[in-house]
């Protein structure tokens, strides 16, 4: 072989040798970046552990406690619906004549809780397109009815619009007349006499530009919405909100099972009738399963059915536009009118609440959400032996300490708020003192003006609990030892 051919077999050696190293070399960079790929997609696949929204959620039954006792109350349920956590708790008894204590499935009255269920089916109305919220009342009105355009001081500058009725700017009074004797709570006015008295009335001021609260305001408002509607106010209800939610015992027409379970006070009867004549108002009646699925709904949780309308719970009317507020701030200072909805802490940023409260028939409810942190809470109670503070701004503590924040403090200058147990105990005993010509006794003032001193050391210490899949529900009692139901939210 020659010199030249044996050095061209070398070099040609070399070279596949050369190109079988490179060949390796890339294949093993290869496998590294696939490796690096395959862990880079994994590591973004694998969602981080989602920061807790607050205390364990069984801390509610601390706050709810003292409220139940503080408000001297005869029964209570307490219902806090947070992310994706449910918990609910019975407390005291049924009624004083039945001492069980309080059910996920007791029915209550809903009260003026109505107001917002009305609201958002006003809500569906403008989405679906078939009103809108500065249509004139006259174009609902029964055929033949004049609604008023005369305030009391002369000719109105504009008609009664849907939005008046629905944020309490119509110019309406709060009642239109006394019951018969012996009317049912919630069957009076009717439809017939409500609007017979409409053309008669001289608004109290301009539309729009005052608000005071108004029951009869919301009667026709519910009208306008079955007229709108093409149906009665409880088809739309069930058609549109009661079926899609799953609510199996919201309704205004209580079947004799519903009433076996009605909830009562100690002062007013317990009457379990057909309540459709004040559907926009006041007539609903509910349960704690059905208010859980409310909350999430009005909350817009994931896994709800249906979401709410944003229009539902958003604010329309920034109070400082208006002369006056009457009969609006028993939860605290209005800083938004929304759609039945009042909204409260506007300026403590994730503090914000969206509330809306009810009394009547000796029962006393209370809806607040805190939209920030997806949380929300219910109550509903009936009255006791004896007077007691409203549960309200307690409540709202509570709803802020269920997500972590501190209490906001509370304007004791606030013409609206109500005074508290302790407060009424106090000015009861200073007005027997003056009777009996005693001297009242001075008493200090409370270094915090909030309602959180009333949590300061828990009532009763919650019972241990499991979760399955961080979604629980508990029925407790008022005793120190309570039996707890967990199961799965449905």
């Amino acid at each position: 072989m020659s010199r030249r051919r044996s050095a061209s077999l070398c070099l040609a050696l070399v070279a596949v040798t050369s190109s079988l190293q490179g060949c390796k070399y890339f294949r093993h960079q290869e496998e590294k970046q696939k490796k690096a790929q395959a862990a880079a997609v994994a590591k973004a696949q694998k969602k981080p552990k989602p920061e807790p929204l607050g205390p364990p959620i069984d801390i509610a039954n601390d706050y709810a406690y003292r409220i139940f006792q503080r408000t001297a109350s005869t029964g209570m349920i307490a219902v806090v619906v947070r992310g994706d956590e449910t918990w609910m708790a019975g407390y005291g008894h049924v009624s004083p004549a039945n001492h069980d204590t309080p059910q996920a499935d007791t029915l209550f009255r809903l009260c003026s809780i109505s107001k917002i269920l009305a609201t958002d089916l006003l809500s569906k109305l403008v989405a679906m397109k078939k009103v809108s919220l500065d249509d004139p009342l006259q174009k609902y009105a029964p055929q033949n009815v004049t609604v008023p355009t005369m305030t009391a001081r002369g000719p109105a500058d504009r008609p009664v619009e849907l939005v008046d009725l629905a944020t309490h700017t119509a110019g309406m009074p709060r009642e239109i007349a006394y019951p018969p004797q012996g009317a049912a709570h919630f069957t009076f006015p009717d439809y017939d006499y409500r609007w017979q008295w409409l053309p008669q009335y001289r608004m109290r001021s301009q539309p729009g530009t005052a608000a005071h609260y108004s029951n009869i305001g919301f009667d026709l408002l519910g009208d306008a919405v079955a007229s709108a509607s093409g149906m009665s106010y409880l088809q739309f209800f069930q058609q549109q909100t009661a079926q899609p939610l799953g609510l199996k015992d919201t309704t205004l027409t209580p079947t004799p099972d519903e009433c076996a379970r009605l909830m009562g006070g100690m002062h007013e009867p317990i009457e379990c009738t057909d309540t459709q004549a004040a559907a926009g108002s006041g007539g609903m009646y509910s349960t704690a399963n059905d208010m859980a699925k409310v909350l999430r709904y009005f909350l817009n949780l994931p896994g709800v059915p249906i979401h709410a309308n944003e229009l539902a719970t958003q604010t329309v009317i920034d109070p400082a536009n208006l002369h006056s507020i009457q009969g609006l701030g028993h939860a605290g200072l209005p800083d938004g009118l929304g759609l039945g909805w009042i909204e409260i802490n506007k300026d403590y940023g994730p503090s914000r609440i969206v509330q809306k409260t009810g009394g009547g028939a000796g029962f006393q409810t209370y809806i607040a959400l805190n939209p920030a942190r997806h949380t929300g809470i219910f109550f509903a109670r009936t009255e006791g032996r004896r007077p007691a503070g409203n549960m309200f701004r307690e409540a709202n503590d509570m709803l802020l300490a269920m997500v972590g924040l501190p209490p906001v403090p509370e304007d004791t200058n606030d013409p609206e708020r109500e005074l508290s147990a302790e407060e009424l105990r106090a000015a009861n005993a200073k007005l027997r003192g003056i009777r009996h010509g005693k001297a009242p006794a001075k008493t200090a003032k409370s270094a915090k003006p909030t309602h959180a001193a009333a949590a300061a050391k828990p009532a009763a210490k919650p019972a241990k609990s499991t979760t399955a899949k961080r979604t629980t529900a508990s029925t407790r009692t008022a005793k120190p030892k309570p039996h707890t139901v967990h199961h799965k939210q449905r």
